[in-house]
């Protein structure tokens, strides 16, 4: 299993913790964790792009000129895409980018991204963080303490203190455990968790 440190707010470290290996330890495998971050990115597209065919260009109904003997090209509307107003040839319609990705497959992925943090030690676990009332520089404070710059914050419960006082930090995320997902942690910087977070994620994902 994997130990890592513990410490408290003020940075300072309490003790160690055995993270699982089923979780923490497993074999990276680098294609879920990119077929997990272009799934969300995909789901996350509107898709709501739009032009006209010629189709539905309004006008054109009248044929512009004669078929022969003007000395011009034949054309059956001016609506045709090569024509000033014309409908576009292959236009973009609205369209759903969101793909399908198995239930292990995202686990894996999940289980892959949580073990690139730990083994690049960009995870780190609190005994706990409590806050007495919504106060960013007492969250920033922490988060100087722990050395994080940019980091996502795992929380086992909703902790609105917590939550609020981090929401305007700008490189700081807060998350629930059952929120968690591959492309938030590949771009989230430092992982903090709590100690029970970490324990809930063993429950959840293991």
């Amino acid at each position: 299993m994997a130990n890592v440190s513990v410490f408290n707010m003020e940075g300072k470290e309490v003790g160690t913790i055995d993270l699982n290996d089923a979780i923490f330890g497993v074999e990276i495998n680098e294609h879920l964790v990119h077929m997990a971050v272009l799934q969300q990115l995909a789901a996350n597209r509107q898709g709501t792009q739009k032009a006209k065919t010629r189709a539905e260009v309004s006008g054109g109904g009248r044929k512009p000129w004669r078929q022969k003997g003007t000395g011009h090209a034949r054309q059956g509307s001016n609506r045709s895409p090569q024509w000033k107003g014309g409908g576009v040839v292959f236009a973009p319609t609205p369209r759903d980018y969101s793909f399908k990705l198995n239930k292990k497959e995202k686990r894996a992925a999940l289980k892959s991204a949580l073990t690139s943090r730990v083994q690049e030690n960009k995870l780190i676990v609190v005994d706990e963080l409590k806050f007495d009332e919504i106060k960013t520089k007492s969250f920033a404070q922490v988060m100087n303490n722990l050395k994080v710059e940019k980091g996502l914050v795992v929380l086992a419960d909703n902790d609105q203190n917590t939550v609020l006082s981090a929401r305007n930090m700008a490189k700081v995320n807060t998350t629930l455990v059952g929120q968690i997902n591959v492309y938030d942690i590949m771009n989230g910087g430092t992982i903090v968790l709590t100690k029970d977070s970490a324990a809930k994620i063993e429950e959840v994902y293991a």
